[in-house]
């Protein structure tokens, strides 16, 4: 099993309640498929770099998972069909980029709990 991390845009001309519908989809379809969804985050809206379908905004979706390398293929080809996602990327984490994720995590859960003990 690797370790990937995908990061996919979900079209702003949707309301909060269907943007979280979208992405529960792809959790949904990530854990039945048998990947181990190991870190998430929702970046918010963003400003696109350039304008992709007319749009010049998107709601950003980070989600880090372990699968087998034939699942990244069936994702893909679900996000493409899925009109809501305008685009995606998925990255296949070597053992450095997983080290660094786990540290930057720990990192801010170490902030989180210095600011919550003050």
């Amino acid at each position: 099993m690797n370790q990937y991390e995908t990061v996919f845009i979900v079209t702003p001309v949707l309301s909060e309640e269907q943007m979280k519908e979208a992405v529960k989809k792809y959790q949904d379809y990530l854990s039945e498929s048998g990947a181990e969804i190991v870190h998430e985050e929702h970046w918010g809206m963003r400003k696109l770099a350039y304008p992709i379908q007319k749009k010049s905004t998107g709601f950003y979706h980070l989600v880090e998972y372990k699968a087998d390398g034939t699942l990244i293929a069936e994702l893909e080809t679900q996000l493409k069909r899925d009109e809501r996602i305008i685009r995606f990327l998925t990255v296949k984490l070597d053992k450095h980029a997983v080290a660094y994720n786990e540290k930057k995590r720990k990192k801010v859960k170490d902030a989180a709990n210095v600011k919550n003990e003050a």
